[in-house]
């Protein structure tokens, strides 16, 4: 929503606002813009009359005839022009500020409350009660809670000997399967990005709470690889025979969780750094939600392949992030926790970012004009992890491995 749409239509982006449960104000959006006009037009008239004055200033000086009155009306005129253009600054910069918290519409598909649109695979019967992660993990010695508090405090998880090892071989894996079978380009970009990119991707200004930014220098840490991919091609523009373009990275992630607390806090659901593979595509704006399907199942199979029960959930306005026009959530099935936990979150953005980030794409007609990008979680760890271990303990305390996973574990299919 733009300040053209949302001239154009003012109850429509009232409307977008109510349904993403947004505060910003489109009437004061709407008034500011129009002082702003109005002080553009005074300001024109304003150097229509100073070039008038310069004009005849310069005939009378032909012409020998006294000047020094038009002059003065001149430089009165002129300090009166920049007093205006001060204001017109001062009205176009607010309206940027308040720009800059209008979310992206919403797609003619998304309900008005959370659906769930797909269930797959069985979630598993024990003759045991199933133990969480937390405990799960130290008794094989393969999650240690304690020593990473001793290195960064509350809220970490290190990861040991073959818990190490799983989490390592759960990335790769889904590296493998977006790169060799989806056709995704590998990424690995820096985990610090400029405080633009955050911007163009929509998580600045509005989640500035929720990452952690460097003190002494221009940066944040990244809360997804979404940021870094999404920018890859900011100020650039596609030949349209070169998309749809598919990129992939793993990295980690770093969110403070503000606001979070006493809410999963137990074990590792939440945490400041956590592992993940992220999947962006660019396309034509025809195609992206058919993108938008294909990304999904990509993401899909790797759940699949993993034989881990999940439920597919098509957000409501007011659960989608910011920036996207249409979000599906996947959630596993943790049987430890007994909850469904999200592991991935696959939105279609449309033109958002790539406006912010002038990301665009010149037709075979030779016009121009703003891709749509995707992106989604290929998958996000730890919470992978959990489902895993907790999913497929066993009564004598040992955990399988998922058969996909035992080349990458170096031959092992049982941690006990």
């Amino acid at each position: 929503m733009d300040l053209k749409f949302i001239r154009n239509n003012p109850e429509l982006a009232k409307q977008i606002i109510r349904r993403r449960n947004e505060s910003i104000s489109i009437d004061e959006i709407l008034q500011i813009d129009e002082v702003r006009r109005k002080t553009i037009q005074m300001r024109d008239q304003l150097r229509m009359e100073h070039r008038r004055l310069t004009e005849e200033i310069a005939q009378r000086k032909v012409q020998q005839t006294p000047v020094e009155e038009l002059i003065i009306q001149a430089k009165e005129l002129a300090d009166k022009i920049r007093q205006i253009e001060a204001e017109v600054k001062q009205k176009e910069t607010e309206l940027e500020k308040k720009l800059a918290y209008v979310p992206n519409v919403i797609h003619e598909s998304v309900p008005n409350e959370d659906t769930i649109v797909k269930n797959w695979g069985d979630i598993p019967k024990f003759s045991f009660k199933p133990r969480p992660h937390w405990e799960l993990g130290e008794t094989l010695d393969i999650i240690d809670f304690k020593r990473a508090a001793k290195l960064a405090g509350s809220r970490f998880v290190l990861f040991k000997g073959p818990g190490a090892l799983l989490e390592r071989s759960l990335i790769n894996f889904c590296l493998d399967v977006h790169i060799k079978k989806h056709g995704y380009i590998e990424i690995n970009p820096p985990s610090l990005n400029l405080e633009i990119c955050f911007y163009n991707s929509g998580a600045l200004p509005k989640l500035a709470d929720e990452m952690y930014r460097c003190a002494n220098d221009p940066f944040y840490l990244i809360p997804t690889a979404e940021v870094p991919l999404v920018n890859l091609h900011q100020n650039e523009c596609f030949a349209e025979k070169d998309l749809p373009k598919y990129y992939t990275a793993y990295t980690p992630c770093f969110r403070r969780e503000a606001g979070s607390y006493g809410k999963d806090v137990r074990g590792m659901i939440r945490i400041h750094q956590f592992d993940k593979v992220e999947l962006v595509k660019f396309t034509v704006p025809e195609q992206s939600y058919h993108e938008h399907e294909k990304m999904r199942e990509d993401v899909e199979e790797l759940l699949q392949l993993l034989e881990l029960p999940y439920r597919v959930k098509l957000l409501s306005p007011s659960e989608m992030a910011f920036q996207s026009a249409k979000t599906y959530d996947i959630e596993v099935w943790a049987a430890g926790c007994e909850a469904w936990l999200e592991v991935s979150s696959i939105s279609n953005c449309e033109n958002f970012q790539a406006k912010r980030a002038n990301i665009r794409v010149r037709r075979n007609n030779n016009e121009l004009e703003y891709v749509h990008i995707l992106n989604g979680s290929g998958l996000a760890f730890p919470r992978i992890f959990i489902a895993l271990i907790e999913n497929n303990q066993q009564p004598d305390g040992s955990v399988l491995i998922p058969k996909v996973l035992w080349s990458y574990m170096g031959g092992i299919t049982k941690i006990e």
